[in-house]
């Protein structure tokens, strides 16, 4: 089953749609179930609700063969911690689906680490379907310690 999430804060119809759209095409052919959030659009190809409770999300990205997504942290975080291959397309602000820009800068480097792919628009979507069959996510050092030291020499900084 490909589970479909768009996150909660904003409606992501761009992204449903064209999901919807790639499976009368016949790109997906998988079961898929998706968590859409606050919209008119209804998926003609897959079940949807607006909202899942942390265990029902949880479970469905466990049970997952894959996840296609918007560019937002938890989810590429899950994602990563449970070695599930995952497609984002990041929001825009161009489309009224984020404040700004900062999915597509998240996404970019996730995926130059080779952790997930990415849909820059819509008419990349077939293909980076086509492309998380066979993705196997590079595993994520997370290196707290170098975050640490970071932060710490930013913080000092300022006394300078």
């Amino acid at each position: 089953m490909i589970f479909l999430t768009v996150g909660t804060q904003f409606p992501f119809d761009r992204l449903v749609q064209a999901v919807d759209a790639i499976f009368d095409d016949g790109v997906i052919a998988e079961e898929a179930f998706a968590q859409i959030g606050q919209t008119a659009y209804r998926p003609r190809n897959f079940a949807a609700v607006p909202y899942l409770d942390k265990d029902a999300f949880d479970r469905h990205v466990a049970e997952a063969s894959a996840i296609i997504s918007h560019a937002g942290m938890g989810i590429i975080s899950a994602a990563l911690a449970l070695k599930k291959p995952l497609l984002v397309m990041p929001r825009l602000k161009e489309y009224n689906e984020a404040v700004n820009d900062h999915q597509v800068s998240i996404a970019k480097r996730f995926s130059e680490l080779g952790h997930i792919l990415v849909a820059y628009d819509v008419e990349d979507l077939p293909d980076g379907v086509r492309r998380l069959e066979n993705f196997i996510p590079k595993e994520r050092d997370a290196a707290p310690d170098e975050v640490a030291d970071r932060i710490r020499h930013f913080l000092d900084s300022l006394h300078d």
